[in-house]
C-alpha cells in the first residue's frame, strides 16, 4: 500500500526534524533551524535623513555599524541566517541578548514581540504569493528595533520589503523626515500588505475552484480544496498573532516608539483585523466547498443511478417477452406463423418506447 503524507503534515515533520538539532543543548545555543545552504549571507545597509541617502551591500559586519555620534537612521538587512557567526557579531555589537539570536535562527518561532528596554525584538511570517504554481509561502522575518536603527533578519532573497526602499531613495512621503520608530512600522505594514496580495491570489483560487465544482469536481478538485484550506489555516496562525503584536507595540508604551508613530500603527492593526475577517471568510467558504463537492459527486452518483435504473426497467418487460418465445415448446402457435418474428420485435419497441414515454411524462427523464 502507497501511502502519501499530506503537504501539512511533512511539513510539520520537517520542522520537528530541525528542532531536534536543538535537542539537549543549553538555552542560547545559537543553531539554525532553517535549510542549510551553501550561498553567503548578505549584508545591505541602508543609510539616510532628510539631506542625504546611501545603501551598499558590506563583506565585513564590523563595516555596517552606524557610529553613535552620526544622527543618520540607518536600516541593516540580513539576508541568510545559516551563517550563525554573523549573527554573533550583531549580537555582541548591539548587546542583544543569546536568547533572542537562538529566536531569530528558529525560524519556527510565533509572532510576538518583546521589549528589552534598549531594544525590542519583533518576530513576524512574511508572506510570497507564487502566482505560477498559484501558491504562496511563508518566511520568518525577525525585527531588532534600537534608537539609532533596524536590523532585519531574513531566511532568503525577495521580500515584500521593496517599495519602502524605494520611498526612500526617491524621497517620497515621510520616510526620510520620520525615526527609526516609523521605519520599523513601515516594514510591519509592508508584512500586512502583503497578506491582502496573497488574499487576492486565494479568492481567485477559490472561485475557480467553485466553479469546477458546480461544472465537473474531480479527485483532483478535492485535493485542491484540502490544500487551499491547509494555506487558509498556515495564514490564520500567522495573522492571529501578528494583531497581538502591533497591539503590544501601541499599547506598552515603549520610549522607542514615539507617540506619533502609535497613531500609524493603530491603522495597522485596523488593516490586520480586515486580513483576520477575510481569512474567516475564506475560510467558511473553503469549508462549504467541501460539502458542495460531496454534495455533487452524489449528485452525480444518483444520475449515473438513475440511468442505468431506467435501462434496466425498460429491459424486464423485453427480457420476459425474449424468454417466453426462446421456450421453444413444440405446440406454440407462433412458431409456425411466418411474421411471428418481425410481430415480436414490434412489440418490444412498442413496450419501450411506451415505457420511455411514461418516464418523460413523469419528469424521471
Amino acid at each position: 500500500m502507497n501511502l502519501k503524507h499530506p503537504k501539512g503534515f511533512r511539513s510539520a515533520f520537517r520542522s520537528s526534524k530541525r528542532l531536534i538539532r536543538k535537542t539537549g543543548a543549553p538555552p542560547g545555543t545559537l543553531v539554525f533551524t532553517g535549510e542549510q545552504k551553501l550561498e553567503k549571507t548578505r549584508i545591505t545597509v541602508i543609510e539616510y535623513d532628510e539631506a542625504t541617502y546611501s545603501e551598499r551591500d558590506e563583506e565585513n559586519i564590523d563595516d555596517c555599524f552606524p557610529p553613535k555620534e552620526k544622527p543618520t537612521i540607518t536600516w541593516l538587512n540580513i539576508t541568510g541566517l545559516h551563517d550563525v557567526s554573523t549573527l554573533e557579531k550583531i549580537g555582541m555589537a548591539f548587546g542583544i541578548h543569546p536568547l533572542v539570536l537562538e529566536d531569530i535562527l528558529n525560524i519556527d518561532q510565533r509572532p510576538k514581540m518583546e521589549d528589552f528596554g534598549e531594544y525590542i525584538y519583533v518576530v513576524m511570517k512574511m508572506g510570497h504569493f507564487e502566482q505560477l504554481a498559484n501558491h504562496f509561502r511563508l518566511e520568518q522575518v525577525s525585527l531588532i528595533i534600537t534608537p539609532e536603527c533596524v536590523i532585519t533578519f531574513q531566511e532568503s532573497e525577495g521580500d515584500t520589503f521593496e517599495g519602502i526602499r524605494k520611498r526612500i531613495r526617491e524621497y517620497k512621503g515621510k520616510m526620510r523626515r520620520m525615526g527609526v520608530d516609523y521605519l520599523a512600522y513601515a516594514l510591519i505594514d509592508a508584512v500586512v500588505d502583503g497578506y491582502f496580495v496573497m488574499l487576492d491570489g486565494m479568492g481567485e483560487r477559490t472561485e475557480a475552484l467553485e466553479e469546477t465544482l458546480v461544472i465537473d469536481p474531480t479527485p483532483e478538485t478535492l485535493h485542491q480544496i484540502y490544500q487551499l484550506k491547509r494555506d487558509m489555516i498556515l495564514l490564520r496562525r500567522s495573522v492571529w498573532p501578528l494583531r497581538e503584536v502591533i497591539a503590544a507595540l501601541d499599547r506598552e508604551g515603549s520610549e522607542l516608539i514615539t507617540e506619533g508613530t502609535q497613531i500609524y500603527l493603530k491603522d495597522v492593526y485596523d488593516h490586520t483585523i480586515q486580513v483576520i475577517d477575510t481569512v474567516e471568510s475564506l475560510r467558511d467558504m473553503v469549508t462549504g466547498m467541501l460539502d458542495i463537492y460531496m454534495s455533487s459527486v452524489s449528485n452525480k452518483m444518483n444520475e449515473i443511478m438513475k440511468v442505468l435504473t431506467m435501462i434496466a426497467t425498460i429491459f424486464i418487460p423485453l427480457s420476459f417477452l425474449a424468454g417466453v418465445y426462446g421456450m421453444n415448446f413444440e405446440h406454440m402457435p407462433e412458431l409456425a406463423w411466418g411474421l411471428s418474428y418481425p410481430a415480436v420485435l414490434v412489440g418490444m419497441a412498442t413496450v419501450g418506447i411506451v415505457m420511455m414515454l411514461y418516464f418523460r411524462k413523469k419528469k424521471w427523464i
